[in-house]
């Protein structure tokens, strides 16, 4: 049983009794199609519940968003300054809208998320040309760049200003802290700046062992996309500018585009649980874990081939199609390339050990019927 906050006619606030709502799905039910598909972490559902009395003012003047610039200084550096915003797509759009002209365009991976999965925002939302680079590992050096690093003052050609990079890669790969910085000092040395997709920023920390700074701010990074809800928030991820010079009128930028919270303290109270006391890495550490125990048991079952090195929480393996389609039956997965049968696998906070063993039984038995 339950309670839930009532008013009186007088407008006095008392506590009714409710019955606890039953799931409408089946709690039993794992899969490895996404760590979007997980749930909400119990210590960001308490800091929800936390952050949810009283009354605080709107649209970042609370607290809780106050706390936040703080936390994230911490990590980042104290000219670091936080943005929360509702999705990692809105953090996306925002960050290069803020390092570019109008006329500007963005270097990135072929595969990267802004490219692929993110329905035409950069372009149709931002208005921003992508210029992308085919990549074997989804990483970017400084030569893949430039590649599309020419044609500055030719007024026939969007103009290279801006390159973005994913940390940790779509394709389950880290830059080192040495790459970033090598890709940094590259594109500034031509004037362009420097923007990081962190969807999943946290596993990549995780692999690396480093601070987060120190592949971000030190690294010469000037913008972040700071991701949470693929590491066991509810919803929002944040924009961490790193380089107050490099980024313009963000903050007119975020009511444009639709990002700005009224009742932003439950975006920032997630974010502060999140960083606070190291529940990001040790969430990420654990699902890198997974993801490794994963990989191991795949390379010891004749017939699979993995495609990409296993660095952060995800498994790229060669699947004959018809079991993929069996194993499919009771777990959910994604098919990378249908073209090639490659799949990918994904582990998230909350993955058990028992799930790796059950999902590894399947396959096993799988590839023997196959």
């Amino acid at each position: 049983m339950t309670t839930q906050p009532a008013i009186s006619d007088t407008g006095t606030v008392t506590e009714t009794s409710l019955e606890t709502p039953r799931p409408l799905h089946d709690n039993a039910q794992r899969g490895f199609a996404s760590d979007n598909y997980s749930g909400v972490h119990p210590q960001i559902l308490q800091a929800l519940a936390a952050a949810n009395g009283g009354h605080q003012p709107a649209y970042g003047a609370d607290q809780y968003t106050s706390r936040l610039q703080e936390v994230m200084a911490s990590h980042f550096g104290a000219a670091a300054e936080a943005l929360p915003v509702f999705n990692g797509t809105g953090a996306n759009v925002l960050s290069l809208q803020s390092l570019l002209p109008r006329w500007g365009a963005v270097i990135c991976a072929e595969t990267a998320h802004i490219n692929t999965d993110e329905n035409g925002a950069p372009e149709r939302v931002a208005g921003i040309k992508l210029l992308q680079v085919p990549t074997g590992d989804g990483k970017l050096t400084p030569s893949l760049i430039d590649q599309q690093a020419w044609g500055w003052g030719d007024e026939h050609r969007a103009q290279p200003l801006a390159v973005s990079i994913t940390q940790s890669t779509e394709l389950g790969t880290t830059y080192t802290v040495d790459e970033v910085r090598a890709i940094a000092d590259h594109a500034h040395a031509r004037g362009m700046r420097l923007h990081m997709d962190g969807a999943r920023i946290s596993n990549a920390a995780a692999h690396l062992g480093v601070p987060l700074r120190e592949f971000t701010t030190d690294a010469g990074v000037d913008v972040l996309s700071f991701g949470g809800t693929k590491n066991g928030l509810l919803f929002g991820e944040c924009v961490v500018v790193l380089n107050p010079e490099a980024c313009d009128g963000l903050e007119y930028l975020r009511k444009l585009n639709m990002q700005l919270a009224s009742k932003m303290r439950f975006l920032s109270a997630q974010l502060i649980a999140l960083l606070d006391d190291g529940l990001w890495l040790r969430s990420a550490t654990h699902s890198n874990a997974m993801a490794a125990r994963l990989r191991s048991a795949v390379d010891g079952i004749a017939g699979l081939t993995a495609t990409q090195a296993t660095e952060a929480n995800a498994v790229f393996v060669l699947l004959p199609r018809d079991v993929a389609d069996r194993l499919r039956q009771s777990f959910k997965f994604y098919d990378w390339d249908p073209a090639t049968g490659e799949v990918r696998w994904m582990c998230s906070f909350d993955t058990t050990e028992e799930d790796i063993e059950a999902f590894i039984a399947a396959l096993r038995r799988e590839m023997g019927a196959g």
